[in-house]
């Protein structure tokens, strides 16, 4: 880690190198000691201005304007935390997509392929209801295409379903 301290306009005193060397450790555990710091302090009127600029590989810059120039500093590093911060979840987010679209999935012919055999078993509570609660019971999920369901009419399970014109239904009940 190399920290460059440059003032134009204040003096850079050594309380204010030894703050910025304490804050700028903050930022070994991202890089470790393989980074770059230049600060910049200088005076505009009423305000000090702390300029950060970090090298590390990719290239960050911090600059705040406070009336206590320790203010600004912490604020720069605050800032800094967070673009780096945002760089690595993109770099993660992207190394995790280009793994996926990377994965090429093969089937082959020889593997032993299951064929007339029931693969998937779904278990639900039947209840007795009208035809109208079931049609609404049923339009509530609209990737639903039937619904099971005790007639209280008839006291048989009865199935509703959708017709191909998604306008009507069909019921199925057994003849018992």
């Amino acid at each position: 880690m190399n920290i460059k301290i440059t003032s134009k306009d204040v003096e850079a005193t050594e309380a204010i190198k030894a703050y910025v060397e304490k804050k700028v450790e903050r930022l070994v555990k991202y890089f470790g000691d393989e980074f770059d710091i230049t600060v910049t302090i200088k005076s505009q009127k009423n305000e000090q201005i702390a300029e950060i600029f970090l090298n590390a590989g990719n290239k960050y810059k911090a600059v705040t304007a406070h009336k206590d120039l320790y203010a600004a500093i912490d604020k720069d590093i605050d800032i800094l935390e967070g673009q780096i911060r945002k760089t690595k979840t993109k770099k993660e987010k992207m190394n995790r997509d280009d793994s996926l679209s990377n994965v090429e999935i093969t089937f082959s012919k020889d593997e032993n392929i299951v064929e007339n055999e029931v693969i998937k078993t779904l278990y639900y509570e039947v209840r007795p209801m009208s035809i109208e609660d079931a049609i609404l019971k049923l339009n509530e999920k609209n990737q639903n295409i039937f619904y099971t369901f005790i007639n209280i009419d008839t006291n048989k399970v009865n199935v509703l379903f959708k017709l191909k014109d998604s306008n009507n239904y069909g019921i199925v009940e057994p003849e018992m």
